[in-house]
């Protein structure tokens, strides 16, 4: 019975439980075969133990292989079935795999071309670098050849007023012949003390190759002469100009910042000149500015003024300093005393104006402005004074100022009479009124437009009457009335604190650079109550195209005016124009009204522009 039982389930444990060498088992087992069919089964156990004893055992053995037999064929099918999930399971690791390949092949392909993208940027953004400089250099040569062709008639016209002055004396003393005098030509300053008039070759030399150009031999050169005669206040001087123009040539403000110590040392020195302690300390003040140290120029221009009291042109070039610092004030007192010794200074007089139009004293600024601008002195052919001139007369009613804008349009001041905004890029398209499709910012327009109500609520949601965050317009544009503006973005810097206020609105101007990016502009919402008017003023450039969406805006009285086309806002409506061009606004309704205003780059300046163009 054990021998029967052990052929049964060694079979199961082969098949089943792949344990037993089934082979090995049942050739071991057929030594007791016992009817010679060549195995041992049932009909040998029967043999072994007797029939009688097995009869029953055959049934149960019967039915314990049939039911082998079963478990055999579910493991057979089982493993058919595990067979075929992981072929399945292959299959998709290798579908995934080619997938995989794929997308890594469509990425590498990306990246490929985003890197070519990157490169035909870069090349481009050189490309108009490059162009830009090269009309920059253009620039600079023609306004150096217009100032020496000014500066060759303006001798020109000396030496023949000389001349007819000559004539009129050798007339008045009987033909005799006319003699130079001091009085007659242009004193040129003395830059050498006594000693320094021995070494004159020396210095020559090294200047000569500071004025070819030759700048870094020129400041070895000088550098030399500075150890050969460290108490020269010439050859320091020398040094601080040629190191001056290496600055120049390499664009460095570390070598500027050393030119400028330079200068500080030569004008120190003993035995200076009066002429080169002067010629040194404004060229330090001129440099100290370019770097916009202007406290420091301020200081500088004032050690010349106490050294030299009696020198109109530099109490002219301190008050200078004081404006640039802000301080009118200070500017205002230089200017009275200059004019109170010099009445008829020309560059103090467009000066003074300018300080009273900015005071508001408007009707006392003309006279200033206008008589200083007519005296033609050095200084006063800016446009800056002929644009405020202008202005002052338009708000006393006066139209002569339209023949003043004509006029700094003439000097190369303004673009147009209409058009006279001061800080430009030229060649950009001017038009006073643009379409969405003249820009082509249609889909900032449409999103605008689409979302107006949104914005609006935003707006009023901060223009609670007790906790409201606009603020006065504060450049002095309102002849009369209440002008409130908000801003979120300024010089293309985000205000946080005021979009956290409208969080919707600043959302959906996010992916819009032309205007959030735009240095030259500003996003804001404005708004104006009953009785404003806004007087007659331009931007102050023409890199920027303004957009006025309508977000409550009574039905009628509000209107705005562009050169000499007046429109007026609608609700959920952009309106578009060029605030270079002189433009007005009214409001003579009975309630508020509330826009949102966009500034924009205009859409002619390229990439390389828009990035270094300075911020207003």
């Amino acid at each position: 019975m054990v021998l029967a039982l052990l052929g049964v389930w060694s079979s199961v444990a082969v098949v089943w439980f792949d344990l037993v060498d089934y082979d090995n088992v049942i050739g071991k087992l057929s030594a007791y075969d016992a009817d010679g069919d060549g195995d041992f089964d049932v009909e040998d156990a029967k043999v072994l133990l007797g029939n009688t004893q097995l009869e029953n055992l055959g049934g149960n053995l019967k039915a314990a292989l049939k039911e082998h037999l079963r478990m055999i064929h579910e493991k057979i099918e089982a493993k058919k079935i595990a067979s075929m999930a992981l072929a399945e399971v292959r299959s998709i690791l290798a579908k995934e795999e080619d997938e995989r390949q794929f997308v890594n092949a469509l990425e590498l392909k990306r990246q490929e071309a985003a890197q070519k993208a990157q490169e035909m940027l870069e090349a481009q953004f050189r490309k108009e670098k490059d162009e830009e400089e090269r009309k920059q250099e253009e620039k600079r040569e023609a306004r150096e050849n217009k100032r020496e062709a000014k500066k060759e008639k303006v001798e020109k016209e000396s030496l023949e007023e000389l001349g007819e002055a000559e004539k009129a004396a050798q007339g008045a003393i009987g033909g005799g012949k006319g003699r130079e005098t001091e009085d007659t030509k242009k004193k040129k300053p003395k830059l050498l003390n006594k000693f320094e008039k021995t070494i004159k070759t020396e210095i020559d030399a090294a200047e000569k190759l500071r004025k070819k150009g030759k700048v870094e031999e020129a400041v070895r050169a000088f550098e030399t002469l500075v150890l050969q005669y460290p108490q020269s206040p010439r050859c320091r001087y020398g040094k601080a100009l040629a190191e001056d123009g290496l600055a120049e040539k390499m664009l460095s403000n570390d070598m500027l910042q050393k030119a400028i110590a330079t200068y500080k040392e030569a004008s120190e020195l003993p035995n200076a000149t009066p002429d080169l302690i002067k010629a040194t300390l404004k060229k330090r003040a001129e440099r100290q500015q370019f770097l916009g140290r202007m406290r420091g120029a301020l200081a500088t221009l004032e050690k010349l003024v106490q050294i030299f009291p009696e020198d109109v042109a530099l109490k002219n070039d301190l008050g200078v300093a004081h404006l640039l610092i802000g301080d009118n004030k200070s500017a205002k007192r230089v200017y009275e005393e200059v004019l109170a010794v010099a009445p008829s200074d020309g560059f103090a007089k467009v000066h003074y104006g300018f300080i009273l139009k900015s005071e508001n004293k408007i009707a006392e600024s003309i006279p200033f402005l206008r008589d200083g601008l007519e005296s033609g002195d050095p200084g006063t052919d800016d446009g800056r004074f002929y644009f405020h001139l202008g202005d002052a007369l338009q708000r006393m009613g006066d139209d002569s100022a339209y023949k003043w804008y004509e006029r700094g349009h003439q000097r190369g001041h303004f673009a147009s009479v209409w058009q006279r905004s001061l800080y430009n890029v030229d060649g950009l398209k001017a038009q006073p009124w643009w379409t969405p499709k003249d820009t082509g910012y249609m889909d900032l327009v449409k999103t605008l437009e689409r979302n107006w109500r949104i914005i609006r609520d935003e707006a009023l949601s901060v223009m609670d009457k007790t906790t409201s965050l606009f603020v006065p317009e504060e450049e002095n544009l309102r002849e009369k009335g209440e002008w409130g503006q908000f801003t979120l973005w300024q010089q293309g810097k985000k205000a946080g604190e005021s979009c956290r206020s409208v969080p919707k609105t600043c959302g959906l101007l996010e992916r819009y650079p032309e205007a959030t990016g735009c240095k030259r502009g500003q996003i804001k919402f404005s708004v104006m109550q009953p009785g404003t008017h806004v007087w007659p003023h331009t931007g102050p450039t023409n890199c920027r195209l303004r957009m006025h969406l309508g977000l409550v805006i009574p039905k009628t009285g509000c209107k705005i005016r562009c050169t000499n086309d007046t429109r007026a806002w609608e609700e959920g409506k952009v309106l578009i124009f060029d605030d270079s061009f002189e433009h007005e606004v009214w409001q003579d309704a009975d309630s508020y009204r509330l826009i949102f205003i966009v500034d924009v780059w205009h859409p002619e300046l390229t990439q390389y522009q828009r990035q270094t163009l300075s911020p207003i």
